[in-house]
């Protein structure tokens, strides 16, 4: 089963917004760094394959990291600025205190600065460490199956950092474990994300764990009349207050996929399919006819589908509102601009 995603699959248009996959002087390709740092992208590998190593659950946090950088301002690394005296970054805003890793990203930039000085945005290694770490997580990958590089997509490069980070925005654009379907396909249209990139992209919480308050309103206070969310399979829902005991409690942790939160594949699908999701924003992929079928499809078909969707949707989202050519900088510090 040797197959390689095309990055160039399921190519979307650049929205009126300035989202899309470049734009300024220069445009985001695969080998960017060719010329000017040839070893970047074996860098990356080299320091997430160890993290993953030392810690198999360090992969859902790299991921993530990617995800809520894009959904602020675009993939231009403002997730990884702090916040200083006069603002309050994204990374302290309320949906992002969870947040894990920075510390693998650091240690990434850290290499890179002694091999390449200037060369390597932050944005770019954020985008390559997660196709690094889900590959990392991808059975058919890592046992060679999948392509002779051992990625599950090749990553476009060559954004450059912003110098702006919001706590506010972060807020107000990232999407959230209690949205319903109507909200998130408005959020994702915002970003010019199609359905089919919400149902393929909701797909990254095969990996990765939560923990009780990010559901506990699912469990006993959904309605007024403190019950359950009745969109949640009640058998699944008896099982995890007997395990959240406290709304409060952030010590428990929930799997994503039970059983199966290091391992990337679509299994997620069947959990969905049986409203047996952790998050409310799960379920609602069921209240859509296009996310409904493609839950389904995932479900049933050879997982090799999922993954080339999974591939190319997340180059889709790499193209959002970067910044290129000769705007935004190259940071020397993830956490700070120059």
């Amino acid at each position: 089963m040797a197959v390689r995603v095309l990055p160039l699959l399921l190519v979307l248009v650049a929205s009126v917004h300035g989202y899309g996959y470049g734009h300024g002087d220069g445009k985001l390709r695969v080998g960017f760094y060719k010329d000017s740092c040839p070893d970047a992208e074996a860098i990356v590998r080299k320091i997430v394959a160890k993290a993953v190593r030392k810690d198999p659950t360090a992969s859902a946090p790299l991921l993530r990291l990617h995800f809520h950088d894009c959904f602020v301002r675009g993939c231009e690394g403002s997730v990884l600025l702090n916040s200083t005296k006069g603002n309050t970054a994204e990374k302290d805003a309320k949906p992002n205190l969870t947040l894990e890793a920075f510390d693998v990203i650091d240690d990434i930039k850290a290499a890179l600065e002694k091999e390449c000085p200037g060369k390597v945005s932050c944005a770019d290694i954020l985008a390559i460490a997660a196709r690094d770490a889900v590959s990392l997580a991808t059975k058919v990958v890592t046992k060679g199956e999948w392509s002779k590089d051992g990625n599950l997509y090749e990553v476009e490069t060559g954004r450059r950092d912003g110098s702006v980070s919001s706590a506010k925005e972060a807020v107000k654009n990232l999407p959230d474990s209690f949205d319903g379907i109507r909200k998130l396909i408005k959020r994702f249209a915002s970003k010019n994300l199609s359905l089919k990139d919400l149902a393929v992209l909701s797909g990254a919480h095969a990996i990765g764990k939560s923990h009780c308050p990010s559901m506990a309103r699912r469990l006993r206070n959904f309605t007024a009349h403190h019950d359950s969310d009745p969109t949640l399979d009640r058998a699944y829902a008896d099982r995890l207050r007997r395990r959240c005991r406290s709304p409060r409690d952030r010590t428990t942790e929930l799997e994503m996929v039970p059983g199966s939160s290091e391992t990337f594949d679509a299994a997620y699908y069947g959990l969905v399919a049986k409203r047996r999701g952790l998050f409310h924003s799960d379920e609602a992929l069921l209240r859509n006819e296009v996310t409904r079928g493609l839950v389904l499809r995932y479900r049933d078909a050879e997982e090799a589908l999922f993954l080339r969707d999974f591939g190319a949707s997340m180059v889709n989202m790499g193209r959002v509102g970067v910044l290129t050519g000769g705007q935004g900088e190259i940071r020397r510090r993830c956490a700070f601009a120059n």
